[in-house]
Order: structure tokens, then sequence, then C-alpha cells
């Protein structure tokens, strides 16, 4: 696979670089805006990870061309951003997912398997059994019944849950990843949203779309 890396991190850039050809696709280095627009006027790519403070100007505008130019490619945002508004902001002008640094490598390639298995931003939209998220709108639907809009943290815990279907997730890693790391880890925040959206989205009488792993934390099946 063809990948465009936008960041004028050098350390961050061959970290990145390095992990993913290892996995084998093929990785392009931009570290401005322009070169990176450069590149995109004259090639195409299966994925790009694009940094957002470039020494050159703003990884938005960059994300605004990938989006005149290609409307499918997926793009994943790496950013030391972490606050809720920015992730929504940036998946509302086009972005398909959001990593905030510093990261490990291993949830970088799980994201880039996982926006390519998922068609990027040709759809949008996640699955789960018969539960459906809508990353554009931010609507929930679980199959013809429940159909439901959801707020900026709900939203962001059921898409990180979604986008890491299958997986057991402890409440450390869901406070850390919608909540930021400055966050209360004594909290039961992510318990009290867990049940906001279960009110949401379950039906009675049949198995949570969320299940509880005890002692573990949080897992929703694909």
């Amino acid at each position: 696979m063809r990948i465009l890396l936008v960041e004028d991190d050098e350390r961050i850039a061959s970290f990145v670089q390095k992990g993913l050809t290892a996995e084998g696709h093929t990785v392009e280095h931009s570290p401005t805006a322009s070169d990176a627009q450069e590149r995109l006027n004259v090639s195409t790519y299966d994925l790009i990870l694009l940094d957002l403070l470039l020494p050159d100007g703003n990884g938005r505008d960059v994300l605004k061309r990938v989006r005149k130019k290609d409307p499918e490619v997926p793009v994943i945002v790496l950013s030391a951003m972490g606050e809720i508004d920015d992730k929504v902001d940036l998946l509302d002008s086009g972005a398909d997912d959001y990593l905030v640094k510093p990261f490990a490598f291993a949830e970088l390639a799980a994201r880039v398997r996982a926006n390519v298995r998922h068609g990027g931003a040709s759809s949008r939209i996640l699955e789960a059994g018969d539960l459906k998220l809508d990353t554009k709108t931010r609507v929930a639907t679980r199959g013809d019944d429940v159909r439901v809009d959801l707020p900026s943290r709900e939203f962001a815990l059921l898409e990180y849950l979604m986008r890491h279907a299958d997986q057991v997730l402890s409440r450390q890693q869901l406070l850390d990843a919608v909540w930021g790391i400055d966050f209360d880890p004594g909290s039961n925040v992510v318990d009290v949203y867990i049940g906001y959206l279960r009110r949401k989205l379950d039906r009675p009488d049949e198995p949570s779309v969320i299940e509880t792993v005890r002692g573990a934390g949080y897992r929703v099946w694909a």
C-alpha cells in the first residue's frame, strides 16, 4: 500500500516510516505542507497520515486539498491536540481517524489496517453487528429500530470502541483516548457514559451492544 506521511518531526517520521515499511507498505515522507501538496498534485495514495502543525502552514489546508482531489482516500490525523472538540472538528472536516501523539506504533498500524478495511472516507460508516455509526453525522443506528444523534463524548467513546471491535478496552485506555491522559484515573466517568450509550442503543431483553468484561473493561463485537 502506498502511504503519504505528512510530518515535520524527523524523529516521529523516521519511527513511523520504518515501522510501516517493515509491514510491507511504501511510505513517502513530506516534511511540509507545500511538499505534500506538490506530491498530491502528481500522485495518488492509498492512505494519508497527516500532522496538523507544519512549519509552512496548517495541516487542515492539506486536508482540504486532499478532499478536493480525492474524497475516497482515508486520512488519519496525527496531532498532539487531544481535546475532544479538536477530534470532532477534524472528523467533521473530512478526516477519517485521529490519533493523539505520543502513540504506540501497534495502535497506528491497527488504525491503518482498520481504515483501509472499512473503506475510509468512501463510507465513513463503522459497523459492529447490527450497530452502525456514521462518523460524519455522529448518528448511531441499530438495525431499523434505533437511530440516535450522539453528543460529542458519547460519539467519541462509541467510535473508539467500534474502531477497536473485538478488543477488550480497559477503563484507562478509554479515559486516555476519549477524555485525555490528565483526567482523574479514579473517576467513574467511563462507566457513566457506557450507561448513557446502553440506554440509547440497547434493546429490552437482549444483551447489551457493549459487553462488560469483568475485571478487564468493555468490548463491542464486530
